[in-house]
């Protein structure tokens, strides 16, 4: 099956699919795995692989079990090792230290614009699902300490991730964009672009941040609430207290600044283009799960500072029982943008684009998006667009370098439009946020779409202007 006929399947697959985990709550990894099956069928992937001529067609257990072992390649091992950090960080009351940092810096009443600010810087090196990993206990005791929503804070955190993720290089989706389009001389002026593009963006989302998190429970809000009701609710001071001997402030930021400069300066190496084993190993150190890897290390050495190696076992383990979930549910996401790449919604995409160009500035920012709702993958969605719409800057009129950067910037807005139960980034953020599948639509979806939408708008009106 091809052409449109697919397309409307692909959306009643997807609509079936928010059925099944959200109304008929089905596990979300038994659903997503089942509309990968029955939609990799009707999409025309054989039941077999089948060889055509020095080719070869994988069939659809192959192309189920590539998504998913390629998912654990790519974030597994990250976000395990994030979420030991974070587990460490909880346990010795490194997550308290930060927080009064955080609050001392920002105020007591900007606990949202704090956490939102701090996830767009953390993601310009990593990425936004590293980094949520990674800055969760943060938000977590931030919260506590200044009795805000929880769900506020996990979707500003979200946006803030999510916002430099997709516009800011040197993270790899917008440096690729940016290369072929031909703006691999111009990076400088991606980055700003992608600077002053996030401003609406943030501000689009921190507003809806703090509307739909008076409108929407997690978890953690409801273990909170309980909590008061019952008296048992010990004060921020007596709650740190519990904790005896807390780490020095240094401490408790190393395991999450050294990777973040680590990964930094990876991409750096690899923007810069250095060669020599000095680039070599500042590229290794850079990798995430070096990286992550090295941070792990440092937070060991929290629990010792803190004299709580004994539970280090135990960390772990309960780090693992935590983490379980939610890369199966990540892999079973893998699985189904595999599945929807193999089928022909790519090549008939890509076949119509002459078509979809008379829209011109939205004509990126509209393949994007659908690259991204279809496929789940931000980084998928502004390369492959990138590819499309490079032969066509021309005929867009989009010739000099100004206006390619705003093309960059389209491309990265309809990269961010919509995440939703395809995308791991959506599992990351709803299973650490204490929420369900259906909150993750009304907030991590909502969001993404606001954020889309607004900068796609701000995108057009400075390409009224800038030339």
């Amino acid at each position: 099956m091809t052409g449109i006929p697919l397309i409307i399947v692909f959306v009643v697959a997807i609509v079936a699919m928010i059925f099944m985990i959200s109304k008929l709550k089905i596990h979300p990894f038994l659903s997503i795995m089942a509309i990968a099956l029955v939609f990799g069928l009707i999409g025309g992937i054989p039941l077999v692989d089948v060889k055509d001529g020095d080719k070869t067609i994988p069939g659809i257990a192959t192309v189920i079990g590539q998504g998913f072992s390629a998912t654990f390649t790519s974030i597994g091992i990250v976000i395990i090792l994030g979420a030991l950090i974070g587990m460490i960080l909880e346990v010795t009351g490194g997550a308290f230290r930060l927080a009064d940092a955080i609050v001392n810096l920002i105020g007591k009443k900007r606990p949202v614009l704090a956490i939102q600010l701090m996830g767009w810087i953390v993601s310009i090196p990593v990425f936004c699902d590293s980094g949520f990993v990674i800055l969760n206990p943060i938000r977590k005791a931030l919260a506590r300490r200044t009795a805000t929503s929880s769900v506020a804070m996990t979707v500003a955190l979200s946006a803030g991730l999510y916002t430099s993720h997709v516009f800011i290089p040197p993270t790899p989706g917008p440096i690729a964009a940016a290369n072929t389009l031909g703006l691999g001389d111009h990076l400088l002026l991606v980055i700003g672009m992608g600077a002053l593009v996030s401003i609406p963006a943030l501000i689009a989302s921190y507003f809806y941040a703090r509307w739909i998190g008076a409108r929407v429970q997690s978890s953690e809000d409801a273990e909170l609430d309980a909590a008061l009701d019952a008296e048992v609710e010990k004060s921020y001071e007596e709650l740190r207290a519990s904790y005896g001997k807390l780490p020095s402030t240094w401490l408790a930021f190393a395991p999450i600044v050294v990777p973040i400069l680590a990964m930094a300066l990876g991409s750096v190496a690899a923007m810069a283009k250095w060669t020599g084993f000095g680039a070599d190993l500042a590229r290794f150190v850079g990798t995430p799960i070096i990286a992550l890897g090295i941070g792990t290390l440092i937070a060991i050495a929290l629990l010792a500072q803190t004299n709580r190696m004994k539970e280090f076992y135990d960390v772990t383990e309960q780090t693992l029982k935590v983490v379980g979930p939610i890369l199966f549910i990540t892999a079973a996401g893998g699985v189904l943008g595999r599945v929807i790449a193999n089928t022909d919604i790519v090549n008939f995409i890509t076949q119509n684009a002459t078509t979809l160009a008379s829209v011109g500035m939205f004509f990126p920012f509209l393949l994007s998006a659908i690259l991204k709702t279809a496929q789940g993958s931000s980084t998928v969605a502004l390369v492959t667009t990138a590819g499309i719409v490079a032969p066509l800057l021309p005929a867009l009129g989009l010739e000099t370098p100004v206006q390619i950067a705003l093309a960059v910037m389209a491309i990265a807005a309809g990269a961010m439009t919509v995440s939703h139960a395809n995308d791991s980034y959506f599992w990351v953020v709803t299973n650490f946020g204490g929420m369900t599948a259906d909150q993750g639509y009304r907030t991590q979806t909502v969001v993404t779409l606001i954020m889309g939408v607004v900068s796609i708008l701000f995108i057009f009106i400075l390409s009224l202007f800038l030339r």
